[in-house]
């Protein structure tokens, strides 16, 4: 039995009988075709709590084309757009051949309106468009459910399994890292499984046996050969290959097997390995994880009383630029020692790359305090030789009480990390401070109070946007604007809140994929008018982790900018480096996806990490905009040495820098000769309202 065809349209017009009209023509290709008809914003905005096939958009009491785009995907809605006008206004819309200025499989900008035949085969090529993405994302949801199910059987799992790109390897399970006795997934990220095989013989046995695998052969899924570690010890193994995929692509999965030859001895080296840093002897994440929860129930239970201390070194991007791999490497070995020398008591543990944490009981406000301003004095206070040379390091410090009516250790972690993000808005990112976290200064009244403002200037568009030019050194022009966010409170003093006053919030009750969205849409409004003028401009935009690991960015971003002309380059989404590295397989493949759709990339608070160049060489944006710390005394050698090394990095890797915080005229005389490619800061010029190109 045929089912039955139905198309509900939208049409927004000032002319009924025209959308009357297309019913006409259209129902000799649907059995059935509803009509909805507006034409004012009001009733644009009930009318989308129904679902439609097709919006055609001519014209509107208070509407533009650009309006109704930004507003349907503030909706979040899959609604196929096309746009029509006039024959006078057709030059605006159209290309010099006289067709629409863009045509794809959700928007069409913009055709005839007297041109029916035109607008009725849009119609219907857009609504069968539409079925087929529909019936696709429900296909794609059945196969996500499935990946999400095999993926966390995978994580669970205690066989050691793996997934490999091109031999490569792109993800592994816990058991396959403690196999090879890897602390963390990003350490075997990007490393061939060949470099898991001892022999030429069976190197050259397994790529014949993963070409035929790759090929379709399936007679054969298992391989025995001779494994090796990182450290060069080896043991026998058996691996067997399945197709498989990750995050809806198709990959190879791998289950290594090891005989149980030793097994013994092997599980005690790996129990022990998998709790100590390798570089301090200190333990690593995984036990300072496990005190941390044994403490914690000690804590509940009501036999003790305890503390975290969360310490975050300050300078070790510039220490990593100017001295180097060493450098880092020998910092952070002083810096344990000297906790190991100030703590007396307590259980000290190397976090991160950059971190340490102590967990320390029957400390007293007051001793806290004291404690960590011996740890931040101390580490101040030291000279760190490095092959001649002497650095310095100083640290945040972020405390946490640990008490009888204490939340979840996950919980206590962030409040830690809170502590430091308030040291770093405090000090203006410079650090060497501690921070005491008090739980009545985060009252849940208050978050939740603020949580209700933000939900409504989402809806009421009660943000505010600020544009400050960058100046273009190689096309020596300043139309390319940053955009800031700012959020005006209503009360006496007139406050106006920046982000990090209230993005924790936001993350919290889950608000920043909106707020993201709406300054996406709203800039690229202003935008979209500035073009008009001046068509070369463009703008730079931060988003948060949120929007980075969002899949439906690229689609939002292409929207956007075919709705600003559509030309590459006029979006710039920039993302913070720290964001970026604890999700760098996402990131590398959310930058590919936005590339692809003419918008540029770019990571901002770049060159704070060790490996800063070698995330950037990974997933490959577009440019960089430094940390404050590289610009603050650039006029001291070591200072000016260390950010020309980290620019003459990164422009190796073809990657363009932003030098912002240009705030006086010293700097700007320094900060040509440096190597970037673009200047910015209040000495050029201030954030403004508008977009002033000059």
């Amino acid at each position: 039995m045929r089912t039955k065809s139905v198309l509900n349209l939208l049409v927004i017009d000032e002319d009924q009988l025209y959308a009357e009209r297309l019913v006409s023509l259209l129902s000799a290709y649907y059995d059935e075709v509803n009509l909805g008809f507006l034409d004012d914003r009001e009733e644009l905005l009930k009318s989308l709590r129904q679902q439609w096939d097709v919006l055609v958009f001519g014209r509107a009491y208070d509407l533009s084309f650009t309006d109704v785009v930004g507003i349907v995907q503030e909706q979040n809605l899959d609604l196929p757009i096309i746009g029509l006008m006039s024959d006078e206004m057709a030059s605006t819309g159209r290309n010099d051949d006289g067709l629409p200025s863009v045509i794809d499989g959700v928007m069409v900008k913009a055709l005839l309106a007297d041109k029916e035949v035109q607008v009725v085969m849009a119609i219907c090529l857009q609504h069968a468009n539409l079925r087929s993405l529909r019936q696709l994302n429900s296909l794609r949801h059945v196969l996500s459910e499935a990946e999400q199910r095999a993926n966390i059987l995978i994580k669970n799992s205690k066989s050691a399994v793996a997934y490999i790109d091109q031999g490569i390897h792109i993800f592994a399970n816990e058991p396959y890292l403690k196999l090879f006795n890897f602390e963390s997934m990003d350490d075997i990220i990007g490393l061939p499984v060949i470099d898991f095989i001892v022999g030429k013989d069976n190197v050259k046995g397994f790529k014949e046996f993963l070409r035929q695998f790759d090929k379709g052969h399936r007679e054969q899924v298992e391989f025995n050969f001779d494994s090796k570690r990182m450290d060069g010890s080896t043991f026998e193994a058996k691996l067997q290959l399945a197709v498989a995929t990750l995050d809806g692509e198709p990959v190879t999965q791998i289950i290594i097997q090891q005989n149980n030859n030793n097994s013994a001895e092997i599980a005690k080296r790996l129990a022990a390995a998998e709790r100590q840093d390798s570089l301090t002897g200190l333990y690593n994440r995984r036990g300072f994880e496990e005190r941390f929860e044994a403490l914690h129930q000690s804590v509940v239970a009501g036999k003790a009383h305890a503390a975290l201390l969360y310490i975050q070194l300050d300078n070790i991007g510039k220490i990593s630029s100017s001295l180097g791999l060493q450098g880092v490497d020998t910092t952070i070995q002083q810096v344990a020692r000297m906790l190991e020398q100030t703590v007396a008591e307590g259980h000290i543990s190397r976090f991160s790359d950059t971190a340490f944490t102590v967990l320390i009981e029957d400390l007293s406000s007051k001793a806290l305090v004291d404690l960590a301003e011996s740890i931040r004095q101390h580490i101040s206070d030291m000279l760190i030789e490095v092959d001649k040379r002497t650095t310095s390091t100083t640290v945040s410090i972020g405390i946490v009480k640990i008490e009888s009516n204490a939340a979840e250790p996950q919980v206590l972690f962030d409040r830690a990390v809170d502590a430091i993000n308030h040291i770093r808005v405090e000090t203006a990112n410079q650090g060497n401070a501690y921070h005491l976290y008090d739980p009545s200064e985060h009252a849940n009244s208050d978050d939740s109070a603020l949580a209700e403002y933000l939900v409504s200037a989402i809806t009421h568009n009660r943000f505010e946007l600020f544009f400050q030019p960058i100046y273009d050194i190689n096309q020596d022009r300043s139309d390319f604007f940053e955009v800031y966010l700012r959020l005006p409170l209503a009360d006496a003093e007139n406050t106006v809140l920046t982000p990090d006053k209230f993005m924790t919030v936001a993350k919290t009750h889950h608000l920043r994929e909106k707020i993201d969205r709406w300054i996406l849409i709203n800039a690229c409004k202003q935008l979209n008018e500035v073009r008009k003028t001046h068509p070369e401009a463009r703008v730079l935009i931060q988003l948060t982790s949120a929007s980075l690991v969002d899949k439906k960015l690229p689609s939002v971003a292409g929207q956007l900018i075919k709705a600003v002309g559509g030309v590459s380059g006029a979006l710039t989404l920039q993302f913070n480096e720290q964001d970026v590295a604890n999700h760098l397989t996402i990131a590398k493949s959310q930058f590919a996806a936005l590339s692809d759709i003419g918008c540029k990339i770019g990571i901002h608070n770049f060159g704070t990490s060790a490996k800063s160049i070698e995330i950037a060489e990974f997933v490959a944006p577009d440019m960089t905009r430094l940390a404050r710390d590289y610009v603050n005394e650039i006029n001291k050698p070591d200072n000016l040495e260390a950010i020309k090394s980290l620019i003459v990095r990164t422009n190796e890797l073809n990657i363009d820098v932003l030098m912002p915080y240009i705030e006086e005229a010293a700097t700007m005389s320094v900060s040509w000769s440096v190597g970037a490619r673009y200047l910015q800061g209040y000495y050029l010029e201030m954030p403004s309202k508008a977009m002033n190109v000059v």
